[in-house]
């Protein structure tokens, strides 16, 4: 099928996807109001409403699915129909999915509105599609926004918690301010190419067209928004006050499904309406996945609060991405969606069992907390070290295996000290890791009763057995999924200049 969007017919199919999950977010909501009773605790309202969700995610997934087979007719319109959109979507859906059936349990334990829960983690994964798809500034900086503010509002979900409402305000704030540099660096894009389409922005700078002082300065404005939201230093500060205070559902899904977005977004734009300026942005890049990468892992080997290391833990990831980006070939393109994918199951599968062991609370979060979890569930924590170490990049998990391709695309852009840095934390990360797997199998728990009748239903528990699995499985077996991730990538590192990829930039900023 090949659309053509100078007719509004082709753009309603071009956006099914995105149609149909804002009808069902709406639906959601509504079906909230008609079944939730704030008085008292309802546990079928919840898995009830998440179930609906969940096949929500599941139609828009086939939807996503149909139209994979469309192509762009002429013009450049303000939506993509190519790989990298539609693999992105099946991504976010999948991270949302994850987060809504890991979260049963904790909604109804805290006595949380459901319905307005589930239709904000729609909505968010409804603006992060847009993010995915948009070729035009304006139209992603609404879905920015529409992904921001459910955002801020899940992070504040839970009014009865200070931490949760002190979280909330910051985010907004620090949001906010990112947002100003985002609107800010879109106009001046405009006032140096005359348009905000990424395609001509790209052909403008390239053939020399764009007023070049007004587009450098909306660059460089545009690169500290996405910066902030993907929480690379030094403008991770937000990051892990937000994710400790935060209700730990809406952490999983702000620190995997929203770091995604916002880092496939990233990509879009460097990637196709800077790539001739490739030269001027690749050093600030190249610091920016330096500093992620180190700063982030010293800390996270001091901190004793489970739920603030795995913080920290999600800002270092984001410092192996920007390596990807900075070496920008189709390898580290293809390298960044495979490990965009195995982040998000591998922490939202973490977060899940730190919820678990604080029994859907926000208080046991400490690492004493684990001791003796190994024994008393033996099940959940062999999931849990899966997890540990497929974070840690251990061999034999998909983890280790994402760091392969992220090192090999580093290496064909001859990235050599990045790549050498990204091996080095990688084996400082093993010890705040495995520190928690220590205190679960090796520490014995101070009190007998404790960690016996952890509240985990059988959906959850199924939940996170089947994603240690396919963490393994991966692991063993990366090729046909790193293969799709290549396909969906295909031409979009083609901008960039071919003699720096082909001789590599100087390993230098």
């Amino acid at each position: 099928m090949v659309l053509d969007f100078s007719s509004n017919a082709d753009y309603i199919w071009a956006l099914l996807p995105e149609i149909l999950l804002a009808i069902w977010a709406m639906g959601v909501l509504l079906a909230g109001v008609f079944t939730e009773d704030n008085d008292s605790d309802a546990p079928g309202d919840a898995t009830t409403l998440g179930w609906l969700s969940l096949l929500g995610l599941l139609v828009v997934a086939a939807a996503n699915g149909w139209v994979y087979g469309a192509v762009e007719g002429d013009g450049s319109p303000m939506i993509a129909m190519d790989g990298f959109r539609f693999f992105a979507n099946w991504l976010l859906l999948a991270g949302a999915a994850l987060t809504i059936l890991l979260s049963f349990p904790y909604l109804t334990r805290q006595r949380l509105q459901i319905g307005e829960f589930y239709a904000l983690v729609l909505l968010a994964t409804l603006g992060m599609m847009f993010m995915a798809s948009a070729r035009n500034l304006i139209l992603l900086f609404l879905a920015i926004e529409t992904m921001s503010v459910a955002a801020y509002v899940l992070t504040a979900f839970n009014r009865r918690d200070r931490k949760a409402s002190e979280a909330g305000l910051k985010y907004f704030l620090l949001g906010a301010f990112s947002s100003a540099f985002l609107l800010y660096g879109i106009a001046l894009v405009y006032g140096g190419t005359g348009t905000v389409n990424l395609q001509e922005i790209g052909e403008a700078v390239a053939r020399g067209g764009a007023f070049s002082p007004l587009v450098l300065g909306g660059m460089a404005l545009l690169a500290i928004g996405f910066a902030f939201k993907v929480a690379a230093v030094p403008f991770h500060m937000w990051t892990p006050d937000v994710y400790e205070g935060a209700p730990t559902p809406a952490t999983a899904f702000m620190s995997a499904a929203v770091k995604a977005a916002s880092f496939i977004a990233f990509v879009r734009v460097f990637m196709e309406a800077f790539p001739a300026l490739h030269d001027t942005w690749y050093p600030v890049v190249w610091w920016l996945a330096a500093l992620t990468m180190i700063i982030p892992n010293l800390i996270a080997l001091t901190q004793t609060n489970v739920k603030r290391m795995l913080a920290y833990s999600s800002v270092a990831h984001g410092g192996y991405l920007l390596v990807a980006l900075a070496a920008a070939n189709h390898m580290a393109m293809g390298a960044l969606l495979f490990y965009l994918l195995i982040y998000s199951i591998m922490n939202i599968g973490a977060l899940a069992v730190v919820m678990v062991v604080a029994n859907h609370d926000e208080e046991a979060l400490d690492l004493e907390d684990y001791a003796g979890f190994g024994w008393k569930q033996p099940v959940l924590a062999t999931a849990f070290t899966v997890f540990l170490l497929s974070l840690a990049g251990f061999p034999g998990t998909a983890g280790f295996m994402a760091k392969i391709f992220i090192l090999q695309g580093a290496v064909e852009s001859q990235l050599w000290t990045l790549a050498i840095i990204l091996a080095l934390v990688t084996v400082l990360s093993y010890y705040y890791y495995l520190r928690v797997a220590w205190y679960m199998w090796m520490r014995p728990g101070s009190s007998e009763e404790r960690h016996v009748r952890v509240w985990a239903p059988i959906p959850m528990r199924a939940g996170i057995v089947g994603v240690a699995a396919l963490l393994i499985f991966l692991g063993i077996f990366p090729g046909g999924l790193l293969d799709g991730a290549l396909d969906a990538v295909q031409g979009l590192a083609a901008g960039v200049p071919a003699a720096e990829l082909v001789s590599g930039l100087p390993d230098s900023p």
